[in-house]
């Protein structure tokens, strides 16, 4: 059977080698993969108990699983949450948190910012059942005043935004949704719970597409909802049990697999775009890059208030509007287009044609996604390549430009395996700077340091509630 783990507070990644792990009877050394649908009872009096909910037993893996239970232990641990429910997709998990909690005649204040499916679940799907709902620019404290100045049942918000990375004050909106007496509901993907965790800041609930860096290979769907326990178990439990948006035990196998090595893949990825930020800010063809740690990023302090490091994805708009836009992701030869994200694979989308077409094109405007704004999802190649892939393509749309680039060496130094810079210290510059030694801390090294609970995670004070 499976050790007891140490009581003291173990670091991330321990955490998502050991945390949650139940061993059967044979002693595996990888997690069980529990592919069955049902369960059987020693007597019908055990049955009748488990329906009764006063014995402890499986019944269904609509209701739970011992492979889902895992993943659901780990990321507890991770989040610092008391409860989490799985879900087949990430988009099944938004459904769920919202639809659980809401009923006709509830209100919804929700970011403007928000991925297209998110944004027709509040702007489409709620209205058919009664519930009305209000847009706000997540980083306009003043509308998210206006809107909470009257009650509300639930705030959903993304940061960073997808996909033109904005940040939502996340402290200071969970105030003003707790006083307006919403529960408020974060999207955390972007950051995943390396980089910042939003129950720290006041919110309620936090969801999670683990189809994103949690495999981080593209291989299966998966969401995430986590939460407080008497939440999870009244209002949430009752509803995945009885509309049935179960995860898959497989799945759920591939994605304990796949949070072994997280905090080794988003380190890698978090310092490959900030390099290629901060290329794509020199190029004459591009007119605007949106990293969260760049220091020309409009919410830069902001970001490093709540964010351990700046995260895989880098926004950018093209000059030339979409066929500009379309030229160079048809001239990528190493980076694939796809509407994914956070996989190993470098990824690039074009978010009005994509992610977001059916938002419109007012809203779009509203969000500032352009004609030639192309969202990228850094991956696990060399940075040097992918930064040489990125040359050409914009070369094929710059036919004055020089028809070769040499990499720049600063962009080859930072392929190195050295640990990403202390995120408590400001930029040193816009643009592209030799990556500096970093000392070798005296316990531990490498980018784990990047991680660790107490270290990188802002401190943020003590929340009523």
């Amino acid at each position: 059977m499976a050790k007891t783990l140490p009581d003291r507070p173990l670091r991330p990644a321990t955490q998502l080698v050991r945390g949650g792990t139940m061993r059967s009877g044979y002693d595996e050394t990888s997690e069980a993969l529990f592919l069955t649908s049902g369960f059987v009872y020693d007597s019908a009096e055990q049955a009748e108990a488990t329906f009764l909910g006063t014995a402890d037993h499986f019944q269904y893996s609509r209701f739970a699983n011992p492979t889902l239970s895992m993943l659901e232990q780990r990321l507890c641990l991770l989040e610092g949450a008391e409860a989490c429910r799985l879900t087949a997709t990430g988009m099944a998990a938004v459904h769920a948190a919202m639809l659980s909690h809401l009923k006709t005649g509830d209100r919804v204040v929700a970011s403007r910012a928000l991925f297209g499916s998110c944004h027709w679940i509040v702007s489409t799907l709620l209205p058919r059942y009664g519930i009305q709902a209000e847009f706000v620019d997540c980083g306009d404290l003043g509308q998210w005043q206006r809107a909470l100045a009257k009650p509300a049942n639930l705030v959903l918000l993304e940061t960073p935004s997808n996909p033109m990375l904005e940040m939502v004050d996340l402290a200071a909106v969970c105030d003003l949704a707790h006083a307006a007496g919403a529960v408020v509901v974060v999207d955390n993907v972007f950051a995943t719970p390396l980089l910042q965790k939003p129950l720290q800041f006041g919110a309620d609930v936090v969801v999670y597409s683990c189809t994103k860096h949690m495999d981080g290979q593209g291989r299966v769907l998966g969401g995430a909802v986590l939460g407080r326990k008497k939440w999870v178990d009244e209002v949430l439990q009752p509803f995945v049990r009885n509309t049935g948006p179960a995860m898959s035990p497989f799945n759920a196998w591939v994605i304990l697999k796949g949070l072994e090595t997280l905090h080794l893949r988003l380190p890698a990825m978090c310092r490959s775009a900030a390099a290629i930020a901060d290329f794509l800010a020199e190029r004459s063809e591009v007119a605007r890059v949106l990293y969260p740690f760049r220091v020309d990023h409009p919410q830069q302090a902001l970001a490093k208030a709540q964010m351990a490091a700046g995260g895989s994805l880098v926004t950018f708009d093209v000059k030339g509007g979409k066929d500009a836009a379309f030229r160079f992701m048809n001239a990528l030869r190493i980076i694939d287009v796809s509407n994914n994200l956070g996989d190993s694979k470098s990824l690039v989308t074009h978010p009005a044609t994509t992610t977001h077409m059916r938002v419109g094109a007012e809203e779009r405007a509203k969000l500032g996604i352009t004609d030639g704004t192309i969202r990228f999802s850094v991956g696990l190649e060399d940075v040097a390549d992918l930064i040489a892939d990125l040359s050409e393509a914009l070369d094929s749309i710059a036919p004055a430009a020089p028809a070769t680039r040499r990499v720049p060496l600063a962009v080859e130094m930072v392929r190195a395996p050295e640990p990403l810079p202390d995120t408590a210290e400001p930029a040193a510059k816009p643009k592209r700077a030799r990556a500096k030694a970093q000392p070798e801390p005296a316990a531990e090294s490498g980018a784990a340091m990047l991680f660790e609970l107490a270290s990188p995670l802002p401190e943020v004070p003590r929340r009523k509630g």
